[in-house]
């Protein structure tokens, strides 16, 4: 996961509440807001932003599994994995 470091969270706190209410955001996430505080570095700065980018929001939610971890061999890996470990506690 990409984190940023304090001078990029502040240089992306400052570009937002530049164009706070003069521009559009388009912002695409698979992460709740309340993990952003792991991605952008401080917890006050985390909440303002949030703050500033959902004051006047249009938030569309796509709920269910996402088609590219559907799709990724990484699931039949897990399921392998999970098979073994059930036979292993059986």
């Amino acid at each position: 996961m990409f984190t940023y470091d304090r001078t990029g969270s502040q240089l992306l706190f400052d570009y937002l509440s530049e164009i706070h209410e003069q521009k559009s955001v388009i912002l695409n996430t698979n992460l709740e807001f309340s993990q952003w505080v792991n991605v952008l570095y401080d917890q006050r700065m985390t909440t303002a932003r949030i703050g500033r980018l959902t004051h006047h929001v249009e938030l569309i939610l796509f709920p269910g599994i996402n088609n590219r971890l559907r799709e990724s061999s990484i699931n039949a890996t897990l399921s392998r994995i999970s098979s073994q470990e059930a036979g292993n506690n059986g």
